[in-house]
């Protein structure tokens, strides 16, 4: 039963909480538990309706005091606190200098990923993207590597179900993209990679930017004019260049470019096994079995595309012979990019 010895009793409780509070948050907390729509002195002000008749009055005139003296306390011990906290501002030391915070900074691989794109974004190319979890068919059939060509074991895939595999390369994104589009175009698909191959040049994902470019009379010509500008716009207009014949399932012609090498200038060096070349990418006009994948005729249309691995090219121009060293997260390694 309610009586006014229990009200003493809360308000004596209530009133040491407050003074008790330390913070904003202690003195929401105490309100809560009062005031709040479950709180103790909420619950006896709605028990008043079930009280004898002659207790009414005298405990609903105590409980609403109780609960007016209690908020009017809470108020002013939250102005209090305010207060101290802005004496305490008031006691900085303004002319002290500030504490330096780190900033964060593109991991290299990034770094190396936006200077390629944009190089061919400036060269009128736009970005396309497409999925990481590929069909077989787009990943390996659409481009001319059927299930029995021998090109596939020249990419160890990891296959997630019966026709269903991470991608081994970018190029399904340029059978999707021409799917969607009439020639002409030009498009570059940057993106991970997966390939079952670990060592101190290969990890099991890593980064490619792939190219293709469609139109009427497009030739060999300017195939190896495109390339000979990246790579001089990423290494250094002394860079040379050379292609080798080469073989891909996806292009007719083939080749590999190399550019000279960019430690030792095309001199010979352990890098570059005294040759004075480095490979950096694959190249050659598209086949015309693409073409008739994606329903293109090949009799009007060419086309020529290229790959190249982006942790290759940073590797190249940071100087770096490990590539595991870009995932392993060491800071200091990673704070001289």
């Amino acid at each position: 039963m309610i009586n006014q010895d229990t009200l003493e009793k809360l308000r004596k409780e209530a009133f040491a909480a407050v003074d008790n509070a330390k913070d904003e948050k202690d003195l929401e907390e105490v309100r809560i538990r009062y005031l709040g729509r479950k709180g103790e002195l909420t619950q006896i002000l709605k028990s008043i309706a079930t009280l004898p008749p002659e207790l009414k009055p005298v405990i609903g005139r105590l409980a609403n005091q109780l609960k007016k003296d209690l908020e009017a306390s809470l108020k002013q011990a939250l102005k209090e606190i305010k207060r101290q906290g802005e004496e305490k501002l008031v006691d900085i030391d303004l002319s002290l200098p500030g504490r330096p915070y780190p900033l964060g900074k593109l991991h290299p691989i990034s770094q190396i990923m936006e200077e390629i794109c944009a190089i061919f974004l400036r060269m009128g190319f736009s970005i396309a993207k497409g999925p990481e979890v590929e069909l077989d068919y787009y990943n390996f059939e659409a481009l001319n590597i059927p299930q029995d060509h021998p090109a596939r074991d020249m990419q160890a895939t990891f296959y997630i179900a019966p026709g269903i595999v991470l991608r081994t390369h970018t190029s399904p994104i340029q059978i999707r993209a021409m799917e969607t589009m009439r020639p002409p175009l030009r498009i570059i698909a940057p993106g991970k990679v997966y390939r079952c191959d670990s060592d101190v040049t290969h990890t099991p994902m890593f980064h490619q930017i792939e190219g293709l470019l469609v139109d009427r009379k497009v030739s060999f010509a300017d195939l190896k004019g495109l390339l000979t500008v990246f790579a001089q716009e990423t290494f250094g207009s002394q860079t040379r260049v050379r292609f080798r014949p080469s073989y891909f399932p996806f292009t007719e012609p083939s080749v590999e470019m190399d550019i000279s090498c960019v430690i030792c200038g095309g001199k010979g060096c352990r890098v570059c096994g005294d040759t004075g070349w480095l490979e950096i990418l694959g190249a050659g006009m598209v086949h015309p079995n693409v073409f008739r994948a994606v329903g293109y005729t090949p009799t009007e249309w060419t086309g020529l595309a290229f790959g190249l691995g982006v942790e290759r090219i940073a590797m190249l121009k940071f100087g770096i012979d490990d590539i595991r060293l870009f995932y392993e997260n060491h800071l200091k390694f990673l704070e001289q990019f």
